[in-house]
C-alpha cells in the first residue's frame, strides 16, 4: 500500500510540476526583430489591448524613417501561457499600414520569442495597380529587456 501511495504521489508531481515551472510569455517590453527593427509594447489594459511604437530598420520609400505608433490586442493567456496577438502599425513616414499577427513563445532555455506574419498595404493610384499593393512576410522578435510597469 505504501509503495502504491508513493508511486501515485511521484506520478502526480511529475504530471503537475511542469505546469508550475512553465513561464508565461509576456508581450510588454522592448523587442528587436531579425532585420534589426525595434518595437516597444506597453502594458495590457483590462481588455487585453496595448499600444506602443515601432522603429523600422527597413523601408521601400526614400522618406526619412520615423518612429510609428502601433496598437493591438492579445488573446487572453492560453493554457500554455504562450498567447496569440495582433497589432497594426500606421507608418508615420509613408502612406502604408502593416498588420502583424503572431504568438509569444518561451523556448526551452526560457527565452521569449515572438513569431509573426505580416501584411503591408501600400496606397496605389488606381485599382489596376491593386495587384502590387500588398506584401507579406514574417519576422521573429526577441526581447531586449522587460519594461517596468
Amino acid at each position: 500500500m505504501l509503495r502504491a501511495t508513493l508511486f501515485l504521489l511521484a506520478l502526480s508531481l511529475a504530471l503537475v510540476a511542469p505546469g508550475f515551472s512553465a513561464r508565461t510569455c509576456v508581450l510588454t517590453g522592448l523587442w528587436v526583430n531579425d532585420l534589426g527593427s525595434n518595437m516597444t509594447i506597453g502594458p495590457l489594459n483590462e481588455k487585453y489591448e496595448f499600444t506602443g511604437s515601432y522603429d523600422t530598420s527597413v523601408t521601400a520609400t526614400t522618406n526619412e524613417i520615423r518612429r510609428s505608433p502601433l496598437q493591438g490586442s492579445q488573446h487572453n493567456v492560453n493554457q500554455n501561457s504562450q498567447p496569440t496577438f495582433g497589432f497594426t502599425v500606421n507608418w508615420s513616414f509613408s502612406d502604408t499600414v502593416t498588420v502583424f499577427t503572431g504568438q509569444c513563445f518561451v523556448d526551452k532555455n526560457g527565452k521569449e520569442i515572438l513569431k509573426t506574419m505580416w501584411l503591408l498595404r501600400s496606397c496605389v493610384d488606381n485599382i489596376k495597380d491593386d495587384w502590387k499593393a500588398t506584401r507579406v512576410g514574417i519576422n521573429v522578435f526577441t526581447r531586449l529587456r522587460l519594461l517596468k510597469e
